[in-house]
């Protein structure tokens, strides 16, 4: 994948990387205390933004310079809870329209179970 996005306050608050090229993206992170909800499980944000911003990686790859994303809508669904270890989020553009991209995106633990899925469309803005 091409090297690491810059980061940004929510991205660097969570502590999770991203990454994305050729319409793909992914994120990543260790699950810890700031992760959870008060039942002790990572809080079903968590998945979201990182599915979000996978998904926001992967369209900006297939984008030129100067040109930029932004999230239209976003249907999530939860699996299963988790509470530690690694959580990774992969996306994939499934259409690279001109004006509106769609997406798939899943979110992941360290035994590779599903924690989430989801899907997006994304508007291209010049």
């Amino acid at each position: 994948m091409a090297p690491e996005h810059p980061s940004f306050p929510l991205q660097a608050h969570l502590g999770f990387e991203v990454e994305g090229d050729g319409g793909r993206g992914s994120a990543r992170l260790v699950l810890d205390e700031r992760h959870h909800n008060p039942n002790g499980v990572a809080h079903g944000a968590v998945a979201f933004t990182m599915m979000d911003t996978a998904m926001g990686a992967a369209v900006m790859s297939l984008l030129d310079d100067g040109v930029f994303c932004a999230t239209i809508e976003m249907q999530t669904r939860f699996i299963r809870a988790a509470s530690g270890g690694e959580l990774r989020a992969e996306a994939t553009v499934v259409h690279p329209g001109r004006r509106v991209m769609h997406l798939e995106a899943r979110t992941v633990d360290a035994d590779g179970r599903l924690v989430a899925s989801a899907t997006a469309s994304f508007a291209v803005l010049a």
